[in-house]
């Protein structure tokens, strides 16, 4: 995989791989960026949302459960000191269905975090992450709630 990161100006640069997209990156104005872009630690949180994500609705899809809203949210915390590494990250699964089967999703979750989702595979070497989830029906009442242990 190839990755590229051009300079703009001052602290703002834009980012693209193979498939073309671009994305913006930028910095706080209060070490010389204009607010502009995304800050590269974001874009590491939302790449391990986005990967278990993608993962995770795959396999629900495949065991026929009827999802109708589905999030992943990445709660991750960061060292005081430089470089700000993530120290611990909380995952949060929030699924809103008819039915949706509770084994089902934390199958789904197994799989992603041991399998499948290169994100979490890589930085899981890096800090400890916590797997929750919270399942809803499409009335919105809350159904069940838990975590989901790996290793």
């Amino acid at each position: 995989m190839d990755a590229k990161v051009t300079w703009s100006q001052g602290m703002s640069f834009s980012g693209t791989a193979a498939t073309g997209f671009v994305v913006p990156l930028g910095a706080d104005p209060a070490v010389g960026g204009q607010n502009d872009g995304f800050r590269p630690l974001e874009l590491m949180a939302i790449s391990l949302a986005g990967c278990t994500a993608m993962d995770v609705i795959s396999i629900l899809r495949k065991k026929q459960q009827a999802v109708s809203a589905f999030e992943v949210r990445v709660q991750a915390g960061q060292s005081d000191s430089h470089p700000h590494v993530f120290t611990k990250a909380v995952i949060l699964y929030h699924v809103t269905g008819k039915g949706v089967d509770e084994n089902a999703l934390i199958r789904a979750i197994e799989l992603s975090a041991t399998k499948y989702c290169p994100a979490q595979a890589m930085l899981s070497k890096s800090f400890k992450m916590e797997l929750v989830y919270e399942i809803y029906e499409e009335d919105g009442q809350h159904v069940k709630n838990g975590a989901v242990n790996i290793g």
